[in-house]
């Protein structure tokens, strides 16, 4: 239980930091410390501190240690759950946000704030990437964290798997570097142990590799032709090679009737892209079809996904093996019966393809133990701020039915870095045997739990 606090008090933390405290109603305040996931949009912290650099990082966790306010840590606020906002002290990131990028060694060094857009622009020039995520606005340390993968991770493994140091700040006012021989228990954990956890990350350094043209594609087709499709598809992805990447999704909005799409990338010419979808073509012919040999960089754009303002949840859920037909079936059925809301992304479900260079490092070698995925299956809704808690109900119990009615058919996994606040065996599911090593570094980085939120590490 936190004390009282005064206007003394913040003036203090004010006075100890470079950057810029924040208090509700005043100016930024807002902007720092509003969920993405307007679900979460009711929560309000006593502060934020935007901090400048690692000492004001350092000086915001001795004052919240004293003042016994809670922290937690905000990059992008993209978590699902909302937990880059709480009640007590938000430890905002956004102002560290350089990168730097060194074409002769292929290493990228982020600054602990940075996001996608960001990265991007600093790799582009060198010609030379790791998997990274598809949301522009998306923060580099959250997608990190929790294992992070995108559109190249078939081929370049995860984000994480691409990290060769990162510097954070511990709950006692520790900076630390880890790497793979440097506080090495604590960089394991840092790989896919999810964000938040274990201090604050203030750097990143990445191996990139060299990038060449692709090609990348989307394809709809109408609803009528689902069940092929995703059949088709699933075949085509667990025999292809790893320069092929697929998401096959099935989405519902409003009245309309829901589309059947394929989106993806393939690192090599649109060609031998052509051969690889040749048998879901066809099969069923689409409604839209976009297939052709691109730059990196223009592929990538074409992959950006923003989701709508609003409120959303998601369910995920491993998959080792094609999901059989009565699945698909269960899963069509569903979206058909979509209860429907006033925001304009509704809901569906998606398969993105998985393993290849993500299977191929061990289950227990970082904190990320999905290693053993054909695919990640995501079933996601939404609704409008502005709808009846009747609608917000409805679509919750929707997507819970949805994730119970798929179970038998995918394993006991989740996915972290979609944190789902309804998971009951969250722990099993997002780190599976890792989780009580992460336990232990978790006990012995952060004894008091200064750095605790609902599906924190210990909690």
């Amino acid at each position: 239980m936190s004390r009282s606090l005064s206007d003394a008090d913040w003036r203090r933390l004010d006075r100890a930091v470079d950057g810029r405290v924040r208090r509700p109603g005043g100016v930024g305040f807002g902007e720092a410390s509003t969920p993405f996931n307007k679900r979460f949009a009711g929560i309000t912290p006593r502060g934020v501190v935007s901090v400048a650099n690692t000492e004001d990082v350092r000086r915001a966790i001795e004052w919240a240690r004293d003042a016994g306010v809670d922290v937690v840590v905000r990059c992008g606020g993209h978590s699902y759950a909302g937990h880059s906002v709480n009640t007590g002290l938000v430890i905002d990131l956004s102002a560290m946000n350089t990168v730097s990028a060194d074409g002769a060694n292929g290493l990228v060094t982020v600054a602990g704030g940075a996001r996608m857009a960001e990265v991007y622009a600093a790799i582009q020039p060198h010609e030379m990437a790791f998997a990274l995520g598809n949301g522009a606005l998306v923060g580099i340390a959250g997608l990190t964290l929790g294992g992070g993968c995108g559109a190249t991770s078939h081929g370049l493994g995860l984000t994480a798997d691409a990290l060769v140091e990162t510097t954070l700040v511990t709950a006692d006012g520790q900076v630390l570097r880890c790497d793979a021989d440097t506080n090495a228990d604590l960089f394991r954990a840092c790989r896919g142990g999810g964000g938040g956890n274990f201090g604050v990350n203030v750097s990143f350094t990445f191996q990139a590799r060299p990038v060449t043209d692709c090609a990348s594609y989307l394809l709809l087709w109408d609803r009528a032709d689902a069940p092929k499709v995703f059949s088709s598809l699933q075949e085509i992805a667990r025999e292809a090679p790893d320069e092929f990447a697929v998401r096959i999704g099935v989405s519902k909005a409003g009245e309309s009737e829901g589309i059947v799409s394929a989106i993806g990338q393939h690192l090599g010419p649109a060609k031998e892209l052509r051969e690889i979808l040749d048998p879901v073509l066809s099969l069923a012919q689409p409604i839209r079809m976009d297939l052709a040999d691109r730059t990196f960089w223009e592929a990538k754009d074409d992959l950006l996904h923003e989701t709508a303002e609003g409120a959303f949840a998601a369910r995920t859920s491993i998959v080792t093996e094609p999901l059989p037909e009565e699945a698909i079936a269960t899963m069509l059925s569903f979206v058909d019966r979509l209860p429907g809301s006033g925001n304009p992304d509704g809901g569906g479900a998606a398969l993105f393809s998985w393993g290849g260079a993500i299977n191929r490092v061990g289950a227990t070698e970082t904190a990320f133990a999905h290693r053993n995925a054909l695919f990640l299956l995501s079933m996601d809704t939404s609704w409008a701020e502005s709808d009846e808690p009747a609608v917000a109900e409805a679509n919750l119990r929707w997507l819970a039915d949805l994730g119970d009615a798929m179970s038998p058919y995918v394993s006991d996994g989740a996915f972290q870095n979609f944190i789902d606040p309804d998971l009951v065996d969250w722990r099993k599911a997002y780190y599976g045997v890792n989780y009580p090593r992460l336990k232990e570094i978790k006990e012995r980085h952060d004894p008091d739990g200064v750095f605790t939120f609902a599906q924190s590490i210990g909690s």
